[in-house]
């Protein structure tokens, strides 16, 4: 259950993260076939194709999600040397995003974009593109999250793994763009804190990775359950 809190805001800070939140504006334009005044101006926006959009790079991150645990799987003789490599990869993330250190081909970005208007499966395809392009920019995250998905015990909990992952990043994208007006604004109160926004986010994957590292994730986890039994409903 932990594991689905941790994905979740995971993905939230991949909305939030620096490559990505300042493009929504031009994402949901783009997507909607109408410009930003335009779409300013409507009172009632079309949320179809931004939900096609959002499902189009849930579907890229949960087919990795699920290919990661397969891997996981195929290693499970060496399940605690899996855990161990895990919790250093997250680790390694978490510092990248903290900026401790520098790893230089995690900074790079593939920004993939359809020229034109392709009908109604347009948005999926470039969710699709969004997925696979901006991977690179999202990577120590994502990574994570992965890393994590490779120590699940079947490929069910580590799509649901990254389903979750999926709907911290649409949720937010598709409730910027029903709200799309008092998204342009608060989105540049946050750009103005931005920094603490990722520091915090590098903090709690750094914790993470600890608690992988020295296999006290689920210990948490039975610890919240104890005193929080509702959680157990969601799981």
């Amino acid at each position: 259950m932990i594991e689905l809190f941790i994905a979740f805001g995971a993905g939230l800070l991949s909305f939030l993260s620096p490559c990505v939140l300042p493009l929504i504006p031009g994402y949901i334009s783009y997507i909607s076939g109408s410009s930003l005044n335009e779409l300013v101006e409507k009172k009632n926006i079309n949320l179809i194709p931004i939900i096609l959009f959002t499902i189009g790079f849930s579907i890229v991150f949960i087919i990795f999600g699920a290919a990661a645990t397969y891997l996981g799987k195929l290693l499970l003789s060496n399940s605690n040397e899996l855990r161990i490599f895990a919790g250093v990869i997250i680790i390694i993330f978490s510092l990248q995003i903290l900026g401790v250190i520098n790893i230089s081909f995690l900074n790079y970005e593939k920004r993939i974009h359809s020229e034109k208007n392709i009908g109604i499966f347009g948005p999926v395809l470039v969710g699709f593109a969004f997925g696979f392009g901006w991977t690179p920019c999202i990577g120590p995250i994502l990574g994570s999250i992965l890393a994590l998905a490779s120590t699940e015990e079947n490929i069910n909990r580590g799509i649901i793994l990254l389903f979750s992952y999926s709907m911290g990043l649409a949720i937010p994208f598709i409730l910027s763009g029903y709200l799309l007006q008092k998204f342009l604004v608060v989105s540049k109160n946050i750009k103005t804190k931005m920094n603490i926004i990722v520091k915090t986010g590098g903090i709690l994957l750094l914790l993470t990775g600890l608690l992988i590292l020295t296999n006290q994730l689920q210990a948490l986890g039975f610890y919240l359950l104890r005193y929080m039994p509702f959680l157990q409903n969601l799981g």
